[in-house]
């Protein structure tokens, strides 16, 4: 299994061209395994829209669940270890609660972090492809 940050699930969603050829492989490598979002995701993407910093095709409710059922996409809802886990972040992480959920949920589900973010890039306690 992979995990979707959030900009990479919705870029993939939207057919995007800020994905790299390596992220569309990975991601088209595991529509036949198992591709995680985290439910933190669909939160963010929300808030992205509640905001105006996100505008999608179709209200909001309706883009995540066809975010959801796209092949491959399980949703992986937070547990009481990723809760911990993400309070826990060995290192410097930075105080983003949701990228800390994000990177705990791949820490608890021993998968790599499909992501273009920087910061998450840079911290080495977590396997991330760009």
């Amino acid at each position: 299994m992979i995990l979707l940050d959030t900009h990479i699930w919705i870029w993939w969603i939207t057919g995007s061209d800020r994905l790299s050829e390596t992220q569309k492989k990975i991601i088209l490598k595991n529509e036949s395994d198992e591709i995680g979002v985290s439910i933190i995701s669909c939160w963010e993407v929300a808030k992205l829209v509640e905001y105006n910093r996100l505008s999608l095709s179709c209200p909001v409710d309706e883009w995540i669940q066809k975010g959801l059922n796209y092949p491959g996409i399980s949703l992986l809802n937070l547990t009481p270890d990723i809760v911990v886990e993400s309070t826990r972040l060995p290192g410097n992480f930075h105080r983003d609660p949701a990228d800390q959920l994000i990177v705990a949920t791949a820490r608890i589900q021993k998968c790599q972090l499909v992501t273009s973010d920087k910061k998450i890039l840079n911290y080495t306690d977590v396997e991330s492809i760009s």
